[in-house]
């Protein structure tokens, strides 16, 4: 049987690949890489050349064909796909642990690194660095029974996350909110009007079908005038997956958070850390618990007095008390009336094409690359479209696809996840290929897609995440692009790429009202600028909130006394938030960045990272946001070098000092 999933072609076959495809490619070419494995460690003198080279393709390959199985799993997901997924988990995590925990394979890089590592270039010697230290991070020196017991957690974890995930998608999926009087939706866009007219009628029903979308929730919490209304779509969502709200307990992800922090803390126990939040910041850039915890509380003083200051300002516009459902619809209201702009009175100003065109010119004028659609490509669904990088000698040099717009069968957020990863092994080349997902609002018929304000920033983010892996020249699959990066220098590309957004340099290239074709006019350029700092320390102390739980819950985990999940959270929002929550709010619940992605003691990251982004950009304000001196020297110190270098070191090669976190105090405001 022709299996599309082990195709050699550049691309995947999206459109020949099914569920049933998964185990067998999967099983195929883990077969494949243990039996290379075992002929490479016959060799009585391993090189970099014999070994580690010829790992790095078997790896590569294994990759080519998870890529496919695991994105499938979060935009098109059903029953079947989800199926597919969950058994090829077991497979995947024991072959990663059995790798991990090779003794003889440790011996032989670590034999590799003795006799060349002192001759090899930067990029190979940290890729043997690595590779040695994340050996130990497996458990390569632990007793044989500790060992099996790391490889049955680790098959524990990988299951309980998946797990945690499909909880969230179901919880949101199951609900819906009917409206039959019209009234009721004063407030909101006319595009999700139209959609959940659309999505009602397809439902045989009359009025209209709110879904719990990120868009719908979004528009929702800033427009709908019906508190009532603010206050459902608020439970329904804060409450996803919990033992709470209009889904309570048919998706509960309380016990799944239970056994996650307890494997995590023994997973940490066996390799000798103290706790799961040490164990984690062995590969991070911040060195230790302290330094996360002090630079947490240090940001979090700073913010507090303008925080405060805020709300107060927010209750007094207001005229009352506000409740967690009331803040987003209130802080909307404010700033349209300070700064008498809106984000939805600015999306006819941001159709997608257009700023599509502009971000494309932005990133050609930065690096010299271009961007150019290539139709006829394969894809998971009919809106989802491919695009080709083409270098300065018009050659193409990465692509990247597309997924604009929220669908019931894909997972909430915006996200950037690598499907082909770029190498240049004797055994040949690839070209690194992304995929870069959203969220945005499907526009109804054949009207165009128009984006907040708001959203062109998510669009920018998550594209510096793309250049980040699209750009890379480093030849080593494990440490190009994103890989090898430390997990909280990661979000270093995809921050800094957000303060384009910004900038009157930038506006007219990627706004162009959808009826006149006119770029947005200056004076509401500078009104949306200001819009830029308000309520800058509340959003900041919203961040700190999460990263601090998230920390806490790793670092001060006790199994004796298990997660106590409600009175740490309660603990964090006294101590940090000046917002009040809501009683029955169960964000960690939901939390699928900590619980079912890679953030977990590492939600930190965003914010660590954004101290970096805003030193960063600091150094195009000053030189001219299209400098190309400047640009190049990012390109090179940053993009281009992936994981082939220590984040700081390659932090300190771009700016010629260490980061200072005073540039994101100016640029939000805080400062001040």
């Amino acid at each position: 049987m022709d299996n599309p999933l082990l195709s050699p072609e550049s691309l995947p076959s999206f459109d020949s690949i099914r569920p049933h495809h998964a185990k067998p490619a999967l099983e195929r070419v883990l077969a494949d890489n243990r039996a290379l494995i075992a002929t490479l460690l016959a060799q009585s003198e391993p090189s970099f050349a014999t070994l580690v080279a010829p790992l790095e393709e078997a790896h590569h390959r294994l990759s080519r064909v998870w890529s496919p199985i695991s994105h499938l799993n979060g935009v098109a997901n059903t029953a079947e796909t989800r199926a597919a997924f969950n058994e090829c988990i077991p497979l995947l995590t024991a072959y990663a642990a059995e790798l991990g925990q090779n003794a003889r394979l440790y011996a032989a890089y670590a034999r590799v690194m003795a006799r060349e590592g002192a001759s090899l270039a930067p990029a190979a010697r940290k890729l043997l660095a690595n590779a040695l230290r994340d050996f130990r991070l497996a458990g390569v020196d632990l007793p044989d029974a500790h060992k099996e017991r790391l490889r049955e957690i680790l098959q524990k974890l990988a299951l309980l996350g998946a797990k945690f995930s499909e909880n969230v998608l179901d919880s949101a999926r199951a609900y819906t909110r009917r409206v039959t009087d019209r009234a009721e939706l004063a407030g909101l866009p006319a595009g999700i009007i139209d959609r959940a007219a659309a999505d009602a009628a397809a439902a045989g029903l009359e009025g209209w079908l709110l879904k719990l979308d990120q868009p719908t929730y979004l528009a929702v919490m800033t427009g709908a005038e019906s508190a009532p209304l603010r206050r459902e779509i608020y439970e329904a969502w804060v409450t996803r997956a919990s033992d709470l709200g209009p889904t309570a307990a048919r998706f509960d992800n309380g016990p799944l958070i239970e056994d996650i922090l307890r494997l995590r803390h023994e997973s940490a126990g066996l390799l000798n850390f103290p706790n799961f939040a040490e164990l984690a910041l062995a590969t991070r850039m911040a060195k230790g618990r302290r330094q996360v915890q002090e630079f947490l509380h240090d940001l979090a003083d700073r913010c507090r007095p303008a925080a405060i200051a805020e709300f107060a300002e927010l209750e007094g516009f207001a005229g009352r008390k506000l409740d967690a459902w009331d803040v987003a619809f209130y802080t909307e209201r404010c700033k349209r009336s300070r700064f008498q702009v809106s984000q939805e009175e600015l999306r006819p100003y941001f159709p997608l094409a257009k700023v599509l065109s502009g971000l494309f010119t932005v990133v050609e004028r930065l690096y010299g690359v271009r961007v150019r659609e290539r139709l006829g490509v394969a894809t998971w669904h009919p809106s989802v479209r491919y695009f080709d990088l083409h270098g300065a000698d018009a050659a193409p040099i990465a692509g990247f696809y597309l997924d604009p717009y929220a669908r019931a069968e894909k997972r909430s957020g915006a996200w950037m996840d690598e499907c082909v990863n770029a190498k240049r092994l004797p055994t040949g080349g690839a070209l690194p290929i992304a995929y870069l997902v959203c969220n945005f609002s499907e526009p109804a018929g054949t009207a165009q897609a128009l984006l907040t304000h708001e959203e062109v920033t998510t669009l920018f983010h998550e594209f510096g995440h793309g250049l980040h892996h699209m750009l890379t020249r480093v030849a080593y699959p494990s440490i190009a692009g994103i890989n090898g990066v430390a997990w909280d220098a990661v979000e270093l590309p995809s921050q800094f790429m957000e303060n384009f957004v910004w900038r009157a340099e930038v506006l007219p290239l990627i706004s162009a009202h959808v009826d006149t074709g006119l770029p947005l006019p200056a004076e509401v350029l500078a009104r949306l600028v200001g819009t830029r700092t308000f309520h800058a320390a509340l959003d900041t102390l919203r961040q700190i909130e999460l990263a601090t739980f998230d920390f806490e819950v790793h670092a001060d985990y006790d199994p004796a006394a298990g997660a106590k999940i409600e009175p740490l959270i309660a603990s964090v929002r006294r101590r940090i938030s000046v917002v009040p929550a809501a009683p029955f709010n169960r964000t960690p619940w939901n939390f699928s960045h900590i619980f079912a992605g890679g953030y977990a003691a590492g939600y930190y990251s965003y914010k660590w990272a954004e101290v970096l982004a805003a030193d960063a950009f600091e150094a195009f304000e000053t030189a001219g946001v299209f400098d190309q001196r400047v640009a190049t020297l990012f390109l090179d110190s940053i993009l281009a070098r992936g994981g082939s270098v220590d984040a700081m070191d390659a932090f300190v090669a771009f700016r010629g000092r260490a980061p200072d976190v005073r540039a994101l105090l100016r640029q939000t405001g805080i400062a001040a």
